[in-house]
């Protein structure tokens, strides 16, 4: 942006525009600027949460997964889906899970207990 100013600045100076023209030009880059700070925070931000996965079967079985959404994402785009996750997800939603990553919705969205006793819990921190 220091660059930009200097350039509007040498314009002033050189007479191609008038003070009040150049004041407007630094005010817009200054809101262009916020508006790329602004997206790049929620960007990050949400990019750096996890989707947990917990499955506790009436059996014993345990599993424990944690899946950056930022993989989930490029994944989804590559239309990769993530190995074995049918056999873990069977009862739940998946159009709805990717709906709520999506939106960036944040805290627990799934959770099943199943008539045999398994538990499935999901949820975006």
């Amino acid at each position: 942006m220091k660059n930009e100013i200097e350039k509007i600045l040498n314009m002033v100076q050189e007479g191609k525009i008038d003070a009040k023209k150049a004041s407007e030009l630094i005010e817009a880059l200054k809101e262009r600027e916020e508006e790329k700070n602004i997206t790049r925070t929620e960007v990050s931000s949400t990019n750096e949460k996890l989707l947990k996965i917990r499955v506790h079967s009436e059996d014993g079985d345990k599993v424990n997964i944690n899946l950056p959404i930022r993989l989930i994402k490029l994944l989804t785009k590559m239309g990769i889906n993530i190995p074995e996750s049918d056999k873990y997800l069977k009862d739940v939603d998946v159009n709805m899970l990717m709906e709520a990553i999506e939106n960036d919705v944040i805290g627990e969205i799934i959770d099943i207990k199943s008539s045999d006793g398994d538990i499935v819990k999901i949820s975006i921190e």
